[in-house]
C-alpha cells in the first residue's frame, strides 16, 4: 500500500527531500506521492513535520 499525504499537509516540501525513489512532487496546494512510484519504505511519513502522511 502506497503512501498519502492528507489535508494537513502545509506544503514545507520536507517529505520530497526524504523520499529515496522521487515519488513526491508539489500538487495543487499540497505535495502528492506517486503511488506508482512509491515503495513503501514510510522515510517521508517520518519526515512530515505535521504528521499528514499515512498508508493508504
Amino acid at each position: 500500500m502506497a503512501y498519502v499525504i492528507g489535508d494537513e499537509c502545509i506544503s514545507c516540501g520536507s517529505c520530497q527531500g526524504e523520499c529515496p525513489v522521487g515519488a513526491i512532487a508539489e500538487g495543487d496546494g499540497k505535495f502528492e506521492i506517486d503511488a506508482g512510484t512509491c515503495i513503501d519504505c514510510g522515510t517521508c511519513a517520518g519526515g512530515c513535520p505535521v504528521g499528514a502522511i499515512s498508508q493508504e
